[in-house]
């Protein structure tokens, strides 16, 4: 496996063994339950479904109640599938540890952003302001949003609107240290999304040399 599903926990200090402070993100990675299989010849793709965190029946509803039970498992809060490249060797069932990942790998984090509820182009695209100044009444106004020669609004403008709650990916993380007996990563850096929020730690995909290096 090369991917597991977890809980950000917060961020603190880690120190190197060569005495280097970094700042690292502690995520809870599993323990994960294999609660599929899919296979080929049955659904046209091979992916491992893992589930993380029970949850209680009166929450569940009835189809997905039954999912887990033809799996033989508590129902899960979290649940994510990862595609392979050939037929899984895990079974309904398994239980994927943190220890799928070693010290000085470098893994993709996959999580979703703060809300920050309705905000203006400067905030949510980095916009400059206007000045202050002379009687200006344009600092922090978007400015001209078209043209009469277009017509009309065009398709993609970046507006002030709603900010956050999307799905992001923070790539190239190193694997600071696995704490086994805790279910825990650190990873170096920052992770999406707030403290407790749900996040993805997979194998990166495209890994910088530098990082990889580091």
């Amino acid at each position: 496996m090369t991917l597991i599903l977890g809980r950000k926990r917060g961020m603190t200090q880690f120190f190197r063994d060569d005495g280097t402070l970094v700042g690292v993100t502690v995520v809870e990675a599993g323990p994960c339950v294999v609660a599929q299989v899919r296979t080929k010849d049955k659904d046209g793709y091979d992916a491992v479904q893992l589930g993380f965190e029970d949850k209680p029946d009166r929450l569940v509803k009835k189809p997905l109640l039954g999912h887990f039970k033809k799996a033989g498992t508590s129902p899960k809060r979290f649940l994510r599938e990862e595609r392979c490249a050939a037929a899984a060797k895990l079974v309904v069932g398994d239980v994927v540890k943190c220890d799928v990942f070693n010290e000085g790998d470098i893994v993709d984090v996959i999580g979703t952003t703060k809300g920050r509820g309705f905000a203006g182009t400067i905030k949510r695209h980095g916009f400059n302001r206007g000045p202050e100044t002379h009687g200006s009444m344009n600092v922090r106004a978007p400015g001209s949003i078209a043209s009469r020669r277009i017509g009309k609004l065009p398709k993609g403008k970046r507006m002030g609107g709603h900010y956050g709650v999307e799905r992001c990916t923070t790539k190239n993380l190193k694997v600071v240290r696995v704490d086994l007996e805790r279910n825990l990563l650190f990873v170096e850096g920052s992770v999406p999304g707030h403290n407790d929020g749900f996040v993805m730690v997979q194998s990166a995909k495209t890994a910088r040399k530098s990082a990889a290096k580091a």
